[in-house]
């Protein structure tokens, strides 16, 4: 295979990972499908639905035992369904089942208590390609049923992917639906591959790569080969992501590959190893050993440097990228790791951030050589910001710690412990940049320069700032990186945000381990809360979550214990918090039966399926206000620091239901 040829499949790959990253998948729907109604007989009434099938695709027969479409009736309608669903066409038959290629009408009779009516629904149904069929998709309808002449046309609502005919709610004032932290994941991935640069493995390599590209030839191609080498760092970073991520994508969906980066961003194993992996590459930064590379990978890319035109500038990135992974390594891991937490193609718009940044500073310094006369010289600061690096390698690891517990409800990194293990590594680091503290590797400090002073006095004002956390102070910015205030044993601060129960039942002690925030009561499923509203004569707030979402805390922290919020919370609503990766085991009473046959046993897989379906949301934070009846009153809101427009959401929920009980 030429080189050139290689080139091209990496360019393409990498422009295809952009492009997935911006587009939605799943776009359109399997089938298309149009309503229509015919009367036939007193109140009587046969909806036809008529399905043009994508090709390659096929669907199965109302009849067939595991993939049948299906008809779910609306709530609080006045029709009934009379009979099950039918065809009206003779099915193919298809390895032993009865199927239907290209086209299918399904039939529905519904009787109707008087006319005319309006019958609405949703018809779902399962295609499939081959043997593999795809997650469940809907047809949301609204037919007419009179006496006239009824006409084909039908509502129907166009929407997001994996559920192409249901429409996704957002907040229309903020825009958002809980995607808005991808922002700070790219920042936060700029920033680590900017700071990469002043790594011991980084550092050194810059002024010799770049006076190899000036001395290679003219100037004019010198400059063309340093950005083809900043190119092929971005393609050597960002490709494999895409490339992985896009085949569990082409092996089962974005389902598959949301459920992938939700079992690793949940689940106690992926959790526990992360964690792990962070503390030995934290050891490795303190100078307990070297983490490198088998030195004949790195060897064999070396020798292959050498080589005239592209293939000798892929190689020397490819060096790069080897030789570098000792310290680029973790920081790789936990850029990917935390963006794993947002949607799934959040890895590779994130690890194209990183890798640009990285890569920025080789192919500016080869167009502007003058700049290199500005770097400082390799010395012994390189080790020491390695060992910072460490320090906050040991506080960001606990956070996968802290998610493992927090989900499992296993009560060993309690808030309280998790700020004092913090307190200490960042009093330590403090020591360490004074020079108190030394490693193996570190060069004797005679004396500190400003920069260092400067960064120990931040380094102990945030000390300063956390201790008050250890007696119940809300430590309101790191929010969303420790755990909850719920689970903080030690309590003495003068809270004054405590409010009144709700005038409901009492929070549901069936869920042992969950709690509300701010002293606020309620419930932990859906059913029990819409009961309790309906008791109460409240409308519902609905608290899509998780143990591990740093966006809930920051809302809980910023916006929930905003005196007005509180007070609408606690006093105008009942309250549910749905948390999605909460692994509390239920009774076979609460277990759900999705229509693939799938049994969800636990809390959080079960709330993550009922938001999914009922609200169309696959991410948190999102808040949702009901009626007792269980109808959206408001738009569904996600992540949204602004107070103001918080409460005008909740007042807008209130005067909506208002309306709704006073017709």
């Amino acid at each position: 295979m030429s080189f050139r040829y290689t080139l091209t499949v990496l360019c393409a790959a990498l422009i295809g990972c952009v492009a997935v990253s911006a587009l939605p998948f799943n776009e359109q729907p399997t089938v298309r499908w149009k309503a229509s109604v015919t009367k036939t007989a007193e109140k009587t009434f046969d909806v036809l639905f008529e399905g043009t099938i994508q090709e390659g695709f096929h669907i199965y027969d109302p009849s067939d035992e595991f993939s049948a479409p299906y008809l779910t009736p609306g709530e609080n309608q006045s029709c009934t369904l009379t009979g099950d669903l039918r065809s009206l066409d003779s099915p193919s038959d298809y390895k032993g089942s009865k199927a239907y290629f290209g086209k299918a009408r399904l039939v529905q009779t519904v009787t109707a208590a008087s006319t005319p009516a309006k019958f609405s629904g949703t018809l779902t149904w399962y295609a499939c390609e081959k043997d593999a069929c795809h997650s469940p998709e809907d047809f949301d309808f609204t037919v007419t049923l009179s006496d006239e002449v009824q006409d084909p046309a039908v509502t129907v609502s166009q929407g997001s992917a994996g559920n192409p005919n249901q429409t996704a709610i957002a907040d229309p004032e903020s825009g958002k639906t809980g995607r808005t932290s991808l922002w700070a994941l790219i920042l936060e991935a700029i920033l680590w591959g900017f700071a990469m640069l002043l790594t011991p493995c980084v550092f050194p390599m810059v002024p010799m790569t770049v006076s190899y590209f000036l001395k290679n030839g003219s100037k004019a191609r010198g400059k063309f080969n340093a950005a083809m080498y900043g190119l092929f760092i971005v393609l050597l970073y960002t490709v494999p992501i895409c490339i992985i991520i896009g085949l569990t994508w082409l092996m089962g969906g974005e389902t598959v590959t949301a459920d992938i980066f939700n079992w690793m961003a949940t689940h106690w194993l992926p959790n526990i190893i992360f964690f792990i992996v962070f503390m030995v590459f934290a050891a490795s930064f303190f100078g307990a050993f070297e983490i490198t590379l088998p030195s004949s990978l790195v060897n064999k890319s070396d020798s292959k440097s050498s080589r005239k035109g592209l293939a000798g500038i892929f190689f020397m990135a490819l060096t790069l990228v080897l030789v570098s992974f000792s310290c680029t390594g973790p920081i790789v891991g936990s850029v990917l790791i935390k963006s794993t937490e947002g949607e799934f193609w959040s890895p590779m718009v994130t690890m194209l951030a990183f890798s640009v940044a990285f890569a920025l500073p080789f192919t500016v310094l080869a167009l502007f050589p003058s700049l290199l006369k500005a770097l400082p010289k390799s010395g012994g600061w390189l080790n020491s910001i390695k060992v910072v690096l460490g320090f906050i390698e040991v506080a960001l690891g606990l956070k996968f710690l802290s998610v493992a517990d927090q989900t499992y409800h296993w009560g060993i990194l309690d808030r309280e412990v998790y700020l004092a293990i913090w307190i200490v590594v960042f009093t330590l680091l403090g020591f360490y940049l004074l020079g108190k503290i030394r490693f193996s590797h570190d060069d004797e400090v005679k004396h500190i320069g400003v920069g260092r002073l400067a960064l120990a006095i931040i380094d102990f004002t945030f000390v300063v700032y956390m201790l008050p956390g250890m007696v119940g102070a809300p430590l309101k910015a790191l929010s969303g990186y420790l755990p909850p205030m719920e689970t903080q044993d030690f309590v003495i601060w003068n809270n004054t945000a405590a409010v009144p129960p709700v005038s409901t039942r009492s929070q549901n002690d069936g869920q042992d381990g969950l709690k509300l925030p701010l002293g606020l009561r309620g419930y932990f499923s859906l059913e029990e809360g819409l009961e309790a509203a309906r008791i109460a004569g409240k409308p519902l707030f609905v608290d899509i979550t998780g143990h591990g979402c740093v966006n809930c805390r920051e809302m809980e922290s910023r916006v929930w214990s905003d005196p007005k919020v509180l007070d609408l919370l606690s006093n105008a609503y009942v309250i549910t918090a749905l948390y999605t990766d909460d692994k509390t085991k239920l009774d076979e009473s609460q277990w759900i039966i999705t229509p693939s046959g799938k049994v969800l046993k636990d809390l959080g897989r079960k709330n993550s399926y009922i938001v999914r379906e009922r609200f169309s949301v696959n991410a948190q934070p999102n808040y949702a206000l009901l009626s007792p009846d269980g109808e959206l009153l408001v738009p569904i809101r996600g992540y949204n620091l602004d107070i103001d427009s918080f409460v005008a959401f909740l007042e807008s929920g209130i005067e909506k239901f208002n309306a709704l009980t006073n017709k």
